[in-house]
């Protein structure tokens, strides 16, 4: 008898650029925008470390379709708010000119806490990034999906690399943010853990020895939630559209349910070394989906793009039940146009303009919605 799978839920959180229509430069919204946004969202929307950001989140969605319908009401809601003070917002992985020495930091313990911690490395950390959740059963289960879901991460990064540009310069990479957020401590590839009680024993020693507070300063491309019963995902750059986004968070739901079928049937996926892996991360960084990545079984370098489509015919088992095909099937598209990154990098070859770089990334903003 064929099991159902369990509903893998999903919950989606973006950071959108807030930017002064005349400069096209990043603006201080000084918490009018999230202000505003509270008495609508409430706890969907809150401030993040730099006052030009502005982070959203989903509520809890029992499918990519619904996910898609809350991506959409946030991004109207806070381009409505924007509107009303004078500004437009944006989605990208970074700015492509704005100075992190020019953006205040939000006034709040957190924020003050970190800044005193990380200096220069906190204060320089103006990025973007799409995170998404997706519920899991147990903490045993999400730790035995982490292990082996690490193998896909590059994959699902190059398809969100949208940060070709920093402080002016085009950095030569497809998504120069993960650059930017690897001074952070704690961050990049997780550790492999065979049990909770190891990973529990390896939090415990790092607050015991003051190097965290409280768990959620592990930063790490996939990590269990340490509040929800979720794992999640935070490896890609915030994508320009809605489309990509809700894409992306198919393909990531779609992972996660297939490696969980394979784990039932007690045919779990390889686990691959870190150091392999980080090959790949660096790959897609570098070259988006426009390069090539290692396949470790053929132990040979491949096009990205069809290591990409053998991940598509890895979850198509898993698809239908999770009703997201047509959502997925939007890869094509990201493949046949690029990236956000090869976008950008087009109207700057085009205008050798910067700031129609950032019109273009405002003006994608609300594409197909």
């Amino acid at each position: 008898m064929k099991k159902d799978l369990p509903v893998f839920t999903l919950g989606v959180e973006e950071e959108y650029l807030i930017i002064d229509p005349e400069t096209r430069d990043l603006r201080s919204h000084m918490s009018k925008i999230v202000d505003g946004a509270k008495i609508i969202l409430q706890e969907q929307v809150k401030a993040e470390m730099h006052q030009s950001v502005v982070e959203v989140g989903t509520n809890i969605c029992k499918n990519v379709k619904e996910a898609r319908e809350e991506i959409t009401f946030l991004r109207k809601k806070i381009v409505e708010l924007a509107a009303n003070q004078g500004l437009v917002v944006g989605a990208a992985g970074t700015h492509p000119f704005s100075k992190w020495q020019d953006q205040p930091i939000t006034d709040d313990p957190r924020y003050h806490m970190i800044v005193n911690e990380l200096q220069d490395a906190a204060r320089s950390n103006l990025i973007f990034g799409m995170h998404c959740h997706v519920g899991i059963e147990s903490r045993e289960v999400g730790l035995q999906l982490i292990n082996q879901a690490c193998y896909f991460l590059p994959h699902i990064f190059s398809l969100s690399t949208n940060s070709p540009f920093w402080e002016g310069r085009n950095t030569g990479y497809k998504s120069f943010r993960t650059k930017v957020f690897d001074k952070f401590p704690r961050t990049g590839l997780p550790e492999y853990f065979d049990s909770v009680q190891s990973y529990d024993n390896f939090l415990e020693t790092l607050v015991k020895t003051n190097c965290i507070d409280n768990p959620k300063k592990i930063w790490w491309d996939l990590r269990l939630h340490p509040f929800y019963n979720t794992i999640e995902f935070r490896i890609c750059d915030m994508s320009l559209t809605v489309d990509e986004t809700i894409c992306i968070v198919a393909i990531i739901q779609a992972i996660v349910a297939k490696l969980y079928k394979l784990n039932t049937a007690n045919t779990s996926f390889n686990v691959y070394r870190l150091a392999l892996i980080k090959e790949n991360k660096f790959r897609a960084a570098r070259y988006g989906v426009q390069g090539n990545m290692i396949d470790f079984g053929l132990q040979k370098e491949v096009p990205t793009k069809d290591l990409i489509l053998e991940l598509l015919e890895f979850i198509d088992d898993v698809v239908d039940e999770l009703g997201s095909r047509d959502e997925i099937n939007y890869v094509h598209t990201i493949l046949r146009e690029g990236t956000g990154a090869a976008k950008q990098l087009a109207i700057f070859e085009q205008t050798q303009d910067l700031t129609k770089v950032v019109d273009f990334i405002t003006s994608e903003f609300t594409k197909g919605i």
